[in-house]
């Protein structure tokens, strides 16, 4: 399984990552190389394994998900994390993708459907379902990034455009004939124009302005 997806399970309820780790385990390109009991435990394993995708509860004890999402941001740390919980409020689910939070699916998602969603963040993609996308875009609408789309270069519309696609850095420099680093600078400056904290409110804002492909 060198290949395989490394996954870390984080939610205070051992029935839920037991169950968790029970049905990943059969899947062929997914590996479960440690669970955590809370948000702290959990930047700490990820430091620690360096997983490639993380399974964050919202709602636990000491350090919550959001705090988690925040710290591992801090920390620059690569995984993407993917929140897996039971609460839908919108006051519970921006303040997550705020904090770099990937995906946000519910825990009465289908095994296969979860084990999709994985392999789809894995890959770059945002994974929101219909009803969270349409909660963070609400707030957007008419947010301070609203009525900057004017200011984007040509270049940072393309850039902005391969996000949305869920293209990493490199697969848009390659796509573009660019260098990494230009990538980079390119994205910053995205975010800078736009007011926004990163790549997933990047990317809802490509899609709601309609130059995702």
């Amino acid at each position: 399984m060198a290949d395989a997806i490394k996954v870390l399970l984080v939610d205070d309820h051992q029935v839920v990552r037991r169950g968790l780790r029970t049905f990943l385990e059969v899947q062929d390109d997914i590996e479960v190389v440690g669970e955590a009991a809370d948000g702290a435990e959990g930047v700490a394993l990820a430091g620690e394994l360096q997983p490639d995708v993380i399974l964050m509860d919202v709602k636990m004890p000491g350090m919550d998900g959001v705090e988690a999402l925040r710290r591992l941001r801090e920390l620059d740390h690569r995984a993407r994390v993917l929140v897996v919980t039971s609460f839908t409020e919108q006051r519970t689910v921006v303040p997550a993708l705020r904090a770099g939070a990937a995906g946000y699916v519910y825990k009465d998602i289908d095994p296969d459907a979860l084990a999709g969603a994985i392999r789809s963040v894995h890959a770059g993609h945002v994974l929101l379902q219909p009803e969270v996308a349409g909660a963070l875009l609400s707030q957007e609408e008419g947010g301070s990034g609203a009525g900057r789309g004017g200011s984007l270069t040509e270049r940072e519309r393309e850039v902005l455009g391969l996000i949305a696609d869920g293209r990493a850095n490199r697969e848009i420099a390659r796509a573009l004939v660019l260098s990494e680093k230009t990538v980079k600078t390119h994205v910053s400056n995205i975010l800078m124009k736009l007011d926004l904290a990163d790549r997933t409110q990047a990317a809802l804002w490509a899609v709601r302005h309609g130059l995702s492909g």
